[in-house]
């Protein structure tokens, strides 16, 4: 509000602002903050909140910083997770020489069964 009416500041001035969330003053004097992106999903699994509230613009600030901490973390473990998973696919799948050398031995084997089929 900015008819002086309100002890809280206007929710749009340049002094209020976090970035990155938009702020809402309700009707009943409570600020609340909603996320204008969405977070990733491992961050929104993990239990990131987009839109959160506080009783003043110092704690609406904390718990926005806290969420956006809260995904941050959750998506570089997600990218560890990730890591881990390529690593473990790349340590069993057999090395670019080994399965040459397979379907090498393998076609040797079926040439060798086809002249035995024609003699």
């Amino acid at each position: 509000m900015t008819d002086g009416s309100s002890t809280h500041p206007e929710p749009t001035s340049p002094t209020t602002t976090i970035p990155g969330w938009r702020l809402i003053l309700s009707d009943a004097g409570r600020l609340w903050a909603s996320r204008e992106k969405p977070f990733s999903p491992a961050a929104t699994n993990a239990g990131a909140e987009r839109t959160v509230d506080a009783d003043d613009l110092e704690a609406l600030r904390a718990e926005t910083d806290r969420q956006e901490t809260f995904a941050r973390e959750a998506d570089e473990q997600a990218a560890k997770e990730e890591q881990a998973a390529r690593e473990q696919r790349t340590r069993q799948a057999p090395a670019p020489d080994e399965r040459e050398q397979r379907m090498r031995e393998r076609q040797a084997a079926e040439r060798e069964q086809a002249r035995q089929v024609i003699s």
